[in-house]
């Protein structure tokens, strides 16, 4: 698994640590830390904690026994267990952890299996999940990145939670079978089109269909072969490349096709064109030769 890229001043002998909260995800709290020297009292906490190692080893007591995480493996602490927290050697450890709440994910597996579920349960403290691991880190990365679109970082998490439910909850969370529904992959795309350069969230596009976010990202991906929040992103760039044809400035464009800063727009531009905004300005300028 790649390595968190940490500052190199984290290789000295203390602890750090970064908490965000996400709003517009009902307050989730998500956490990126190095502790060598940190050592938890016994404590519980009212929501699950979901953490994936990255380097180093980290050691815990929970449900009466002591385990080590080892870098790759994912831990996992249903809300209200008491539990502890070290590191399992001198050098420390990297972590990423989610605190997602006992109502979200049941509503993730609710959504997967299309019935209701009241009670949610990780039977393991420590798990080895390299696709759990992975997609939990892919969610991380995105919801601390500022020029992410909303959607996009829902989508995000709600990939990595469906992933984290149905490889590792207790019971057999599996998703149903799907079948073809065109309209209501047609009906996204026409919304995604009229506001391509608005601030779409997935409550947005369920609201619309009276589908599930789960069932619609996969009734649409299967359509059209893309998830919506590229889909998003894609008709904003088609924009972009009409206004740029008629001279508008590049600052001008960013803001008008929905990103946070010219940088974003800049580094999204180039993922799907190949070239910068600035060069295809000037490509499109009649008075260049």
């Amino acid at each position: 698994m790649e390595a968190v890229k940490t500052p190199a001043r984290s290789r000295l002998a203390r602890d750090e640590a970064r908490l965000w909260r996400i709003p517009f995800l009902g307050g989730l709290d998500i956490l990126q830390a190095r502790f060598i020297r940190q050592a938890f009292a016994r404590h519980t906490h009212e929501v699950f904690t979901v953490g994936v190692v990255h380097q180093g080893a980290a050691a815990f007591w929970n449900r009466g026994a002591e385990h080590v995480a080892q870098g790759g493996s994912v831990m996992l602490i249903n809300p209200d267990e008491v539990n502890t927290g070290h590191s399992f050697a001198e050098s420390g450890y990297v972590h990423l952890v989610v605190y997602p709440s006992a109502e979200q994910l049941q509503m993730v597996a609710g959504q997967i299996t299309g019935k209701s579920v009241s009670r949610l349960y990780f039977a393991q403290s420590v798990a080895t999940a390299p696709e759990v691991a992975r997609r939990l880190t892919a969610a991380h990365r995105l919801l601390v990145t500022p020029e992410a679109t909303q959607l996009a970082q829902e989508m995000a998490l709600q990939d990595a939670l469906v992933c984290l439910v149905s490889s590792l909850g207790e019971k057999n969370y599996k998703p149903q079978p799907m079948g073809r529904e065109p309209s209501i992959a047609g009906w996204v795309r026409e919304y995604l089109e009229e506001h391509a350069c608005e601030n779409v969230s997935l409550d947005d596009l369920a609201r619309l269909t009276q589908r599930s976010s789960f069932h619609l990202t996969r009734v649409f991906g299967r359509e059209f072969g893309l998830p919506p929040h590229a889909y998003q992103v894609q008709v904003r760039i088609r924009r972009a490349q009409g206004w740029l044809r008629a001279g508008q400035g590049l600052t001008q464009v960013a803001l008008a096709a929905g990103f946070n800063d010219q940088s974003a727009f800049s580094n999204q531009f180039k993922r799907h064109v190949g070239v910068t905004p600035g060069q295809y300005a000037r490509s499109s300028d009649p008075k260049i030769s």
